[in-house]
């Protein structure tokens, strides 16, 4: 991913707001999502995030002067979804952040025909940012797999595959739900270690996961598999992502073919999806612990070496019922970078989830897994936080928790800043616990 004319920090934008110190959505970031006026009925379409503001893609098409490759961009998510712009690869979207980015900075010529064009997002609702096909969880974070192997098998945390293979389950993508979504604590199955059978009811061990969220480009023909060199051309772009867990009733369901309805209740997705053009400047290493095993050659390029990681910061936050009545913000829980926790890059999934010629298709999800850091205010999940909830989070108005309780809300922040970039974010993903349904 090259530097161009898009990352300039220098670049301004006519819309003051994007101008901002600490906006997520400057003139350098130009994420696309789906959004409709709020409170109305009309059909989903796709917007920019500028700022403050939301740049109507299609009035834009219809009002600005484009190029004839921009134009051809535009026309593909006319319909309001972004897998056909997905479909036509990373050079057109390239053309099209250009274009975009030429008609939205200062002094441009099509200020005055696409004033007309943009909306407040507070005057907007989002919902997914593109209709999504398949979902596959994957398992990067090592220091994740670590900590609640610790907690299961204290002799053995680490399975000896996991060093060698990128772990993943096939999810559910009808119940990933956009930010703000409510979360229902999810029924099931539970068995106590002492108990002769299991019971029935409502998760008491809910969990939020700290991930990021991989969306798939330009797809591959069935038995082709993506060469770890060009995978990163079949990436669109990443989201934040919560794949809220059942942490009671999952390990009495996994074995022996992994998650199930401890998982299937809801994923929280953040709305805008931030291309891979714009992570550009905040590529880094791949960094293993010592000791790791080379990759296998499939696996292996030297550029996934050099700068396949993702240099992403991220948090969770959470605000109780209790605070919210009170009027207190949201406590920060953890806080980590996507750099130092990730053991596989975004471009060996993509090469390792085709190897056996799975057809990948524009819209497809990948999660990365919970993204813990080394230490233990650096963990992605309630589960290590709180060591297996032995260990309580004590919140400043006097409060504690294990394990998620109803009306919680539970947030994750995400953001990237280097020195000599402009500081570009991913917006929110939040969502709250509501009761389970009555039984």
């Amino acid at each position: 991913m090259r530097l161009d004319e898009t990352h300039d920090p220098a670049l301004r934008s006519w819309v003051a707001s994007a101008n901002a110190d600490g906006t997520d959505f400057p003139i350098q970031n130009l994420p696309f999502g789906r959004f409709r006026r709020a409170g109305g009925t009309a059909a989903w379409r796709i917007g920019v995030a500028i700022g403050d503001q939301v740049l109507d893609v299609r009035a834009a098409r219809e009002h600005g002067r484009w190029n004839p490759g921009a134009a051809a961009a535009l026309d593909a998510v006319a319909g309001g979804d972004l897998r056909p712009l997905m479909a036509l690869g990373a050079q057109a979207r390239r053309a099209l952040r250009t274009a975009l980015s030429q008609a939205l900075a200062e002094g441009s010529a099509q200020r005055d025909a696409l004033l007309p064009c943009l909306l407040p997002q507070e005057a907007v609702e989002l919902t997914v940012p593109c209709a999504i096909g398949d979902y596959t969880d994957f398992y990067t974070g090592i220091h994740h797999a670590t900590a609640v192997g610790k907690l299961f098998r204290p002799d053995n945390p680490l399975l000896p595959n996991y060093q060698w293979v990128p772990i993943g389950y096939h999810g559910r993508s009808s119940s990933i739900v956009a930010n703000g979504h409510p979360i229902r604590r999810p029924l099931g199955q539970t068995k106590a270690a002492d108990a002769a059978q299991p019971t029935f009811g409502p998760s008491r061990r809910l969990d939020c996961e700290l991930e990021l969220g991989f969306l798939i480009g330009q797809g591959n023909a069935l038995g082709e598999p993506v060469p770890v060199a060009r995978a990163e051309e079949h990436l669109f772009g990443v989201t934040l992502f919560n794949d809220w867990s059942a942490r009671d009733i999952q390990p009495w369901e996994y074995q022996p073919l992994g998650p199930f309805l401890s998982k299937n209740f809801g994923s929280t997705i953040s709305p805008w999806v931030v291309t891979m053009e714009a992570l550009a400047p905040f590529r880094a290493p791949l960094q293993r612990p010592a000791g790791s095993p080379e990759p296998l050659p499939y696996l292996d390029s030297a550029e996934t070496r050099g700068s396949g990681a993702l240099d992403i910061r991220l948090e969770v936050w959470l605000q109780t019922a209790a605070m919210h009545e009170a009027g207190a913000p949201a406590v920060r829980i953890s806080a980590t970078s996507a750099a130092e926790a990730a053991y596989w890059t975004a471009a060996q999934l993509v090469a390792h989830h085709t190897s056996g010629g799975c057809n990948l298709q524009p819209g497809d999800l990948f999660g990365s897994g919970t993204l813990s850091g080394p230490g233990p205010q650096q963990a992605g999940s309630l589960l290590e936080l709180t060591q297996g909830g032995k260990q309580p989070i004590r919140l400043p108005n006097g409060e504690s928790r294990t394990f998620l309780e109803d009306g919680d809300t539970l947030s994750l922040r995400g953001w990237c800043e280097r020195p000599g970039t402009r500081r570009i974010g991913f917006g929110p993903c939040t969502g709250t616990i509501v009761p389970a349904p009555a039984i």
